[in-house]
């Protein structure tokens, strides 16, 4: 499990959860993560720096950044696919931007 995983998660509205914790703490019990929803479904929670959209499988999903939560790591589903290379800027950029205000 690493950082920037993305997993199934066994819920209807929160399909995909996004792993936003160091791979230093992987060993945890816990592990921080924020839920990925499908664009069509939550339209109007896009916002751009805090909530940017991610694409997954060709499919497109919100970063719901405000709800990120530390979760047991037994409760991940299937891994997807890790979005590092594609998306690491804008989920770093939310992260801060929802700390620290910028």
């Amino acid at each position: 499990m690493a950082r920037f995983d993305v997993y199934e998660y066994k819920s209807k509205s929160v399909p995909l959860v996004l792993d936003v914790q160091a791979d230093l703490l992987s060993d945890f019990v816990t592990c921080v993560v924020v839920p990925l929803v499908p664009e069509f479904t939550a339209r109007k929670e896009i916002a751009s720096k805090l909530k940017p959209v991610i694409q997954i499988r060709g499919e497109s999903y919100i970063l719901m950044t405000t709800d990120m939560a530390a979760i047991r790591r037994k409760s991940l589903g299937n891994f997807v696919e890790n979005i590092e290379k594609k998306h690491r800027q804008d989920v770093t950029e939310a992260i801060d931007f929802l700390f620290q205000g910028f």
